[in-house]
């Protein structure tokens, strides 16, 4: 029985929403795509990428899972401050699981934590800013964005 749907999200293109409810800390998806180096990744962005979506999932030993090749719906999870979904790396692989219980049709979020190696000037910032609205939004997908 399929759990998630992709559809027209209200906070930015598409989202991941839940099908019918989730219980706390069920493994929802996992985030597929190609395993490639990040020069390739980020080289393949910048040639054929589309501004405002990367699909890129970095992994703890450098490499990186592009899901703009071979990917499946969990590329399309959006953003929030206050996510309701958590990643789990687990041998090589990212797998999604809820943080929370997520009722039906409930947009499914994760927190990004964004790095970039640009000074995080006025442009670089609009082109990371936060579409959540939480309470207490940091109005950045970035990590760092003090």
């Amino acid at each position: 029985m399929r759990r998630v749907i992709v559809r027209r999200s209200p906070v930015h293109g598409k989202g991941v929403f839940a099908m019918h409810a989730l219980a706390a800390g069920e493994r929802v998806l996992e985030y597929k795509g190609e395993i490639t180096s990040w020069r390739n990744a980020v080289r393949r962005h910048q040639n054929e990428g589309v501004e405002g979506h990367t699909f890129l999932f970095g992994l703890s030993d450098g490499r990186v899972i592009d899901g703009s090749r071979g990917g499946n719906s969990a590329r399309w999870l959006n953003h929030a401050c206050e996510p309701n979904c958590e990643t789990i790396e687990a041998d090589g692989r990212i797998f999604i699981h809820t943080l929370r219980p997520i009722g039906a049709g409930e947009e499914l979020f994760i927190e990004y934590l964004l790095a970039t190696d640009d000074p995080l000037d006025e442009d670089v910032r609009a082109q990371y800013a936060c579409r959540c609205a939480a309470a207490d939004c940091r109005h950045s997908m970035l990590a760092d964005a003090a």
